[in-house]
This record gives structure tokens, C-alpha cells and sequence, in this order.
């Protein structure tokens, strides 16, 4: 396994881990309850797409070498007008999109540091990333309905 595909999976691990720190108050259990049927499909999906992935860039990296690198890589991308057409779409939903979506739609919601998401994106996979967003998003709102109920509790204590 190449240096760089040992980099990129410490990074990996490293951006992920840091969403689940900062987003620590959500794996409350007593707070957020268990892992959703949703939630666990979102963890499924994710982990599947992320082995699947680094399947294909270990091969993509045995195969060139020292020529496997971004760059190149996304020049891989464009060789036909079917991959061309997905390519575009790829890119342009990791690059632009992912980041206004998870930036803004994250703060919306009260994720903290929501840009890691993008951050995870290219040291993980686009659908793993999305995938633990969604799953973090189930959490959130399962945080923020325990938040709503023990302020309506302790309202009503008051009274």
C-alpha cells in the first residue's frame, strides 16, 4: 500500500472522528436513544460505498504508482462521454454542492463544524460522507426533540 493511501486513510479516520467529537452530545444515548432503523441503513450504505471505494483507489494506486494522484485521477474521470457525463455530476455535487448543503443546512440544525463534512468527503467517499451527514441529521433532530421536551418539563414545574 502506498504512503499516500496511508495519508488519505488517516485522514479519513481522523475528519470522521473529529465530526464525532464535536458532535459528541448526539451519541447520548440516554439523550438520543439507540441507532434508528433509518440511521443504521445511512451507517450500512456508508461503510459499503466507503470499502467499495477504497477497493477501487488501492487498485487505481497499484496500477499507476507514482502518477496516482488527484490530478490524474480526475483526468481518469473524462475518458468517455457516459463517464464524462457522470464525472461533471460527481464533481460538481462534491465540490460545490456538498459544501453549501452540509455548511448551511448543518447550521441550520445545530451540527457543530458542519464543514467537516466536505473536509471527510476527500478523504473518504462522497456517498459514506453524505450517508454519516444523514445520520448525523437523525440524531440532531432526535437531540433537539429531547430539548423541546424537557423544556416544555421543566416549563411546566415552574408553573
Amino acid at each position: 500500500m502506498s504512503s499516500s493511501l496511508i495519508i488519505f486513510g488517516i485522514l479519513g479516520i481522523a475528519t470522521t472522528a473529529l465530526a464525532c467529537v464535536a458532535n459528541r452530545r448526539l451519541f447520548d444515548s440516554e439523550r438520543v436513544g439507540r441507532v434508528s432503523v433509518l440511521e443504521g441503513i445511512y451507517y450500512a450504505v456508508g461503510l459499503g460505498s466507503l470499502v467499495l471505494g477504497w477497493y477501487f483507489n488501492v487498485r487505481y494506486t497499484q496500477q499507476f504508482g507514482h502518477n496516482a494522484n488527484y490530478w490524474n485521477f480526475t483526468k481518469k474521470l473524462f475518458t468517455n462521454w457516459a463517464a464524462d457525463s457522470a464525472a461533471q455530476d460527481y464533481i460538481i455535487v462534491n465540490v460545490v454542492l456538498l459544501p453549501l448543503w452540509t455548511i448551511t443546512d448543518g447550521r441550520r440544525r445545530g451540527l457543530r463544524i458542519p464543514w467537516i463534512f466536505f473536509v471527510m468527503s476527500l478523504f473518504t467517499s462522497l456517498a459514506f460522507t453524505v450517508a454519516v451527514y444523514l445520520a448525523f441529521v437523525e440524531r440532531q433532530l432526535r437531540y433537539d426533540r429531547d430539548d423541546r421536551g424537557e423544556r416544555a418539563s421543566a416549563l411546566s414545574r415552574t408553573r
